[in-house]
């Protein structure tokens, strides 16, 4: 499926979204931007469903604030790839805690976490 990506630049009425090969529409409000897109993109394309490819809308601000986005953007991907390495590493501490013979308050108390956590973390366990 076929994605067009669509630049959307802030102006006093709203939200002028250029969409590559396509042309060019406005949108009031970013929500209502990937439903304009997609309405422009069918009519110039010979009448291809809304629904028949895929839209990104790219916000672009200006005065140095697009890249300030990029970067918490990508702070919190970090985060996350972070989080969920952590809760591997916590699953497979709390399954070899419970090999090695510990009750689920005491794999609670070496991991620092609650009863209820380690029952979901030993649940989750492969």
């Amino acid at each position: 499926m076929k994605t067009f990506q669509v630049r959307a630049r802030r102006w006093e009425h709203g939200w002028e979204l250029h969409i590559d090969q396509v042309g060019v529409t406005q949108s009031h409000s970013l929500r209502d931007a990937e439903m304009m897109a997609r309405d422009l993109i069918s009519r110039r394309r010979a009448g291809i469903s809304p629904d028949a490819f895929g839209v990104t809308i790219m916000p672009e601000i200006g005065q140095g604030l697009d890249e300030e986005v990029r970067e918490a953007r990508e702070a919190v991907r970090v985060a996350d790839r972070a989080q969920r390495a952590a809760a591997a590493q916590s699953r497979e501490a709390a399954r070899r805690l419970r090999q090695a013979g510990l009750t689920g308050r005491d794999i609670a108390r070496v991991l620092d976490v609650s009863p209820q956590r380690v029952s979901q973390l030993l649940k989750t366990a492969p």
